[in-house]
């Protein structure tokens, strides 16, 4: 579905990637007897979205099996927090997580329908309207091809129809995420621990709000 503003169809440009809101999966709606200003659509947090070579869809226990193949490669934690999520006890705990958040979501390719990548909104505060993107995992043999920032910019796309900002939140030694976080745009705006298996892990917590991220 296309915005519409006051009737006639507006199209907006994703930052430096060429996406219209339509290819983006994005709806805008503009408030008719004032143009300026714009509606929020209530949250979505499983849309369907399609890009150039991705399409996006809530992730379904269909995927329990593909997700695995695709993560069961060590060489993708080596970065993260919980380093043995390749194994299989790990990563059933992390698909149920997944499963029962109401926010994951897979991403095939258009041509081949693989399952190239998974993410996920997540901690969607109305009041604040804020929400937070994380939990990506990209296939490695899509790694530099672009994948993940078509995938972000879906989501970053999408969720700015129905929140004020978007977060993420980066375990500080990650340095592969925290740079391809960085080149979203996303800015710095504190530092912290976020506890996991009853240890304090140090995390960067990055954000990235709507005016900006529409004006790009």
């Amino acid at each position: 579905m296309r915005p519409v503003y006051a009737g006639r169809i507006v199209r907006f440009w994703a930052v430096g990637y060429g996406l219209d809101a339509a290819n983006a999966g994005v709806t805008l709606q503009r408030n008719a007897p004032d143009g300026n200003r714009l509606m929020l659509l209530p949250a979505d947090l499983q849309p369907h979205l399609n890009g150039p070579t991705l399409v996006v869809t809530p992730l379904q226990e269909s995927y329990r099996e593909p997700l695995y193949a695709l993560m069961q490669d060590p060489t993708l934690w080596e970065q993260h927090p919980d380093r043995y999520r390749y194994r299989r006890d790990r990563y059933e705990i992390f698909f149920d997580g997944a499963m029962a958040s109401g926010g994951a979501l897979i991403a095939r390719r258009h041509d081949t329908g693989q399952v190239v990548a998974a993410s996920r909104y997540y901690e969607w505060n109305p009041d604040a309207q804020e929400v937070a993107i994380g939990y990506t995992v990209i296939r490695k043999s899509h790694w530099g091809d672009g994948t993940n920032t078509e995938l972000k910019h879906l989501m970053l796309n999408h969720a700015f129809t129905w929140a004020n900002a978007v977060w993420f939140h980066v375990a500080a030694d990650n340095y592969r995420s925290r740079r391809a976080v960085e080149k979203l745009g996303a800015e710095n705006a504190f530092e912290g621990e976020k506890e996991m298996a009853g240890i304090a892990v140090p995390y960067v917590y990055y954000r990235i709000v709507r005016e900006l991220w529409l004006a790009r």
